[in-house]
């Protein structure tokens, strides 16, 4: 999959002190894709939109972990 079009946004419940980062590119198309921004050459993960949704409302519902 081609993502050199991939405009990656960090999530907002990241932290500033460079741990545990997630980015997420949502401007592709037909496919949500996500990496970990210390690693950032270390591949992605691609979700259709509809199960990109449900994980997004799932973790809004259970909240924080740790």
């Amino acid at each position: 999959m081609d993502v050199t079009g991939a405009r990656w946004r960090k999530s907002t419940r990241s932290g500033n002190n460079g741990g545990s980062c997630v980015e997420v590119a949502d401007n592709l198309g037909g496919v949500v894709l996500v990496r970990d921004s210390k690693d950032r050459d270390g591949g992605n993960l691609a979700f259709g939109p509809a199960q990109w949704r449900g994980f997004v409302d799932l973790a809004k519902r259970i909240g924080p972990v740790g």
